[in-house]
């Protein structure tokens, strides 16, 4: 069963999704010098912005997620250096089609006890 990542990296600019999972890992490790085997979660986009592909190390195996719009486009973000990271809100934007930066969102918040 898939779990969570403990972070997700997101690959600004545009990717070539004709890559498999080796080549996505090669990116990961060559690109980003990040470790592909890490317990995170790295998203590619392509050019037209309406195809995603996530690679995930899980165990004893690599999980190679695929997503394509029908219509529309993600708000995806400019080519940079090194790979932004997302929390799994931001992710949830992402994927529905908005912006990275809802200024409208409620703050997350986080529960307190008292002691």
């Amino acid at each position: 069963m898939l779990t969570l990542p403990e972070k997700v990296y997101l690959a600004g600019g545009s990717t070539d999704l004709r890559k498999s999972i080796d080549g996505l890992a090669a990116l990961v490790q060559e690109r980003f010098l990040l470790d592909p085997f890490a317990p995170c979660l790295f998203v590619f986009c392509n050019r037209q912005r309406d195809k995603l592909k996530m690679l995930y190390w899980e165990h004893n195996g690599f999980w190679l997620l695929y997503r394509r719009l029908e219509r529309g486009t993600f708000q995806w973000p400019g080519p940079g250096d090194s790979p932004a990271v997302l929390s799994f809100r931001e992710l949830r934007w992402l994927l529905d089609g908005l912006s990275l930066h809802q200024r409208q969102a409620h703050q997350q918040v986080t529960a307190q006890t008292v002691v």
